[in-house]
């Protein structure tokens, strides 16, 4: 599979946890309160696979391979997406300092986790749009057969040895949890 297949595959994921994030965010709105352990559930996925896992394989191989391919980052694709990914960031930073007030009811707290999970979700969805419809395809028409191939071992190696023998596997089964809920 070439690395954009592999990175659209992880968006479809991501995709099916935003349902639940959407979801979470209207019944904390409606409640006044956060349910702790279904947000913390949340914020691990967004954190560790969202994140550490799809978002590393972008920032620290692909963007890295489209530079060099002529692709620019300032002013370019690339440094929207990176943005993007910063902004993404803050909104998890915000649900996880507010979490332990919101689950106790404050209910300026629950609002604020609403508010940032529903950003959250807001943001993304028109981030992987981006990438699927207008970056990645940029990308495939740059990158040469050794370039996708390299990168297609650079994605199994962060996935092998930055997260580990069956984590991957581990967030599939938790972003199928979540979707349930």
């Amino acid at each position: 599979m070439i690395p954009t297949e592999t990175l659209k595959h992880e968006h479809d994921v991501i995709l099916l946890v935003l349902e639940a994030v959407e979801r979470e965010a209207r019944a904390i709105r409606h409640a006044g309160k956060a349910n702790a352990e279904r947000v913390g559930k949340m914020i691990d996925f967004i954190r560790n696979f969202a994140d550490k896992c799809h978002h590393a394989k972008e920032e620290k191989l692909l963007f890295v391979r489209l530079e060099q391919r002529g692709i620019p980052r300032d002013g370019g694709p690339i440094g929207v997406m990176l943005a993007e990914h910063e902004k993404g960031r803050a909104h998890a930073r915000a649900v996880a300092e507010a979490l332990p007030k919101a689950a106790q009811g404050e209910r300026q707290a629950a609002q604020a986790v609403a508010d940032n999970l529903m950003g959250y979700v807001l943001l993304l969805r028109a981030h992987i749009d981006k990438e699927d419809n207008v970056l990645y395809p940029m990308g495939n028409r740059v990158l040469t057969e050794e370039d996708q191939r390299s990168l297609a071992e650079a994605f199994e190696k962060v996935e092998a040895e930055d997260l580990g023998e069956g984590v991957h596997e581990k967030y599939h089964q938790l972003a199928r949890e979540l979707a349930e809920l």
